[in-house]
């Protein structure tokens, strides 16, 4: 699903609030420094009870989050996997929580896929490499193959849409990482 730009610039926007207010500032990009500064817990599949565990792969076979009626978020995630889609499911479960989701949709799921991506391998961070490809991209940001193909596509659209010059909170980005 295609959002608005808005909605791109805002989620941007919201990424690089979360990496300065919880001073993030080397890569990778950890997603579960990122929820345990963010006061979230973070539950693997493993530590569940076996019904728990049925019910919670149910609900999805990688992970999800929810709200507690005590206000705390809970992210849940299947340990079984390999740690690059282990991170990505977790920065996937902060965006929908850091993006004020409270329910899912086909919207709201759109959103937290963007932020996902964008937080763990944002373009900006990309073009300071010496040499861009999936496989440069996946070791440096310690990401899957597949989410390193997806930010490479990423990376040659934002430098195909103009990006002579870098937006504010680019230029916040660059300085957090200290590659400006």
């Amino acid at each position: 699903m295609r959002l608005e730009n808005k909605q791109y610039e805002e989620i941007k926007q919201t990424v690089i609030d979360i990496f300065e207010e919880y001073d993030v500032k080397s890569i990778p990009i950890s997603a579960f420094e990122i929820a345990v500064k963010m006061g979230l817990r973070v539950i693997p599949y493993s530590s569940l009870s076996k019904k728990r565990k049925l019910a919670a792969k149910k609900i999805s076979l990688d992970g999800f989050s929810i709200e507690l009626q005590s206000g705390e978020w809970l992210i849940h995630y299947n340990d079984n996997c390999n740690y690059g889609r282990i991170n990505h499911t977790i920065m996937h479960e902060i965006g929908h929580y850091s993006l004020g989701h409270l329910k899912g949709g086909d919207i709201e799921e759109a959103e937290a896929k963007f932020f996902a991506k964008y937080a763990l391998a944002p373009p900006p961070l990309i073009h300071s490499l010496e040499h861009i490809s999936p496989k440069s991209i996946k070791k440096v940001f310690d990401i899957s193959y597949q989410a390193s193909c997806y930010a490479y596509n990423y990376y040659q659209a934002w430098l195909n849409c103009g990006q002579h010059s870098y937006t504010d909170y680019e230029i916040k980005l660059l300085e957090l990482f200290k590659t400006a």
